[in-house]
């Protein structure tokens, strides 16, 4: 019996726990699922729930070219990987193009340790974006290959934005390599120089924390 749960546990078969919110962090149903969402005590991904507000699935979108749309997400995500990397080495940051409710907006980002995540999710929960409290849990998604809709990245979901599964925005793939470079970059030369860069400031739409507000004479709105 314990070897047949455990073979079961997290999948469809599985009737206690919810396989959709292990999987990719988050249930259509909420809290009104009758299954259970374990939210886990320890992950090295953080979720950060409804905090991009995609221009394309908005009426001023119409307005916007392919262009200017992704310059608007580049931007977007480029300033959330530069204030992410202040809480340890970020080896993943995926920002969800549904437009369901719960993965509406969703940003996930995986960290190398535990521990870097748990930090990031202590102090996240103490900033503010874009005139917006922020949110943050540690999330249980591990392989973001299994959260994802194949059918959409095969261009055949039918879905489409209101599938169960991550839909992502895609960042320039020039932009992503040269965060990395950077941040490989800057903790060589932060481990060099044996410091850490502990500046949770304001980038774009970021607000600094009770905290730094207190310590540094900034506000919170």
């Amino acid at each position: 019996m314990a070897s047949h749960l455990a073979s079961i546990f997290g999948t469809e078969q599985d009737r206690v726990n919810c396989s959709f919110y292990l999987k990719i962090g988050a249930c259509r149903h909420g809290d009104r699922c009758s299954r259970k969402h374990i939210k886990p005590q320890f992950s090295q991904t953080i979720l950060l729930p409804n905090v991009y507000n995609n221009p394309a699935h908005t009426p001023e979108g119409a307005k916007m070219g392919q262009a200017e749309l992704q310059r608007n997400f580049d931007a977007f995500y480029e300033d959330f990987w530069v204030e992410l990397c202040k809480y340890g080495n970020l080896v993943e940051l995926h920002v969800c193009d549904n437009v369901g409710d719960h993965l509406m907006g969703n940003v996930y980002a995986r960290y190398e340790w535990e521990a870097e995540a748990g930090r990031a999710t202590n102090e996240l929960n103490d900033r503010w974006y874009a005139m917006r409290p922020l949110h943050c849990e540690l999330s249980p998604v591990s392989d973001f290959k299994e959260a994802c809709c194949r059918q959409n990245e095969l261009g055949t979901c039918t879905r489409e934005g209101f599938c169960n599964f991550m839909h992502l925005c895609h960042p320039t793939k020039s932009l992503v390599t040269s965060l990395q470079s950077s941040q490989r970059m800057s903790r060589r030369k932060a481990a060099a120089a044996g410091l850490e860069d502990k500046d949770a400031g304001g980038h774009m739409g970021w607000t600094p924390g009770a905290a730094k507000a207190r310590q540094g004479g900034g506000r919170r709105d």
